[in-house]
């Protein structure tokens, strides 16, 4: 007995250190604006390893994005969330939600730097590997990657979960490089009148991309939080399933991994 106690002692001595996701709040700047991201990495992983963008919904940078960000650096990818309202400006109701992402809609400009400026400070990011980089975003956060491609930034992918697609300077598209998906609930009637004159768009200007729809999921099918007591949206077990899937086969294709 006291020979198999002494040999289970120094198994587990020797045994490397568990993996842990090590996450920590990143202030950053653009321009004279005080930004705070998070930042998720597994640190068991050696050396550099793909590094994924994640851009919050409507009610800025919480729980949520912060939750999809630690799932990112359980499979292997150093996963950044920004934060495109500012420090601080974390709204807490529909109509905060609305009014603070209707700036940055009606300002497309300041959309893309803001989103740039979190793509720079993932790419500082010494264990990223910059030639694998990819930007993921729910709602409002889909439509902020879609403008982060179409202000030609040099990523390998952008998935857009549910995100807003109407788009005010669609000659802007044949900027995007990226390969871009767009997953889109069936159902979700604040984005379909705007999806036959965004694939028009994505189509003229030759961009590669794929466009899923999951029949009966309507707006925010991703979120556990979306109890449906806000009229069309709500969260959607099976639809979440197969998107993150999804994000994860696209992925695998577009880093070679």
């Amino acid at each position: 007995m006291r020979l198999w106690l002494l040999s289970l002692i120094l198994i587990l001595a020797v045994s490397p250190v568990s993996a842990k996701v090590i996450t920590q709040t990143v202030e950053y700047q653009d321009g004279d604006q005080a930004l705070e991201g998070y930042l998720a990495y597994d640190d068991s992983v050696q050396g550099k390893r793909p590094g994924i963008l994640v851009v919050h919904e409507w009610n800025g940078l919480g729980h949520y994005v912060q939750s999809r960000a630690r799932q990112l650096a359980k499979l292997g990818y150093v996963a950044f969330a920004a934060d495109i309202y500012g420090k601080g400006v974390r709204p807490s109701t529909v109509d905060e939600s609305k009014a603070e992402s209707g700036k940055f809609y009606a300002d497309r400009k300041l959309l893309r730097e803001r989103a740039n400026a979190g793509l720079q400070q993932l790419e500082n990011n010494a264990i990223v590997d910059t030639t694998k980089v990819a930007a993921i975003g729910y709602c409002f956060g889909g439509a902020t990657v879609l403008e982060l491609g179409r202000s030609g930034a040099d990523i390998a992918g952008i998935v857009s979960f549910h995100g807003g697609l109407a788009n005010p300077a669609p000659a802007d598209d044949k900027n995007i490089k990226a390969k871009v998906l767009v997953l889109q609930g069936g159902a979700d009637n604040f984005t379909l009148p705007d999806v036959p004159a965004f694939k028009k768009s994505f189509d003229d200007a030759k961009v590669d991309y794929q466009f899923v729809t999951y029949p009966g999921a309507v707006h925010g099918f991703t979120n556990p939080d979306n109890k449906g007591t806000l009229p069309g949206v709500k969260y959607d077990a099976d639809a979440d399933k197969k998107s993150w899937q999804a994000m994860k086969e696209f992925f695998k294709k577009i880093f070679n991994s």
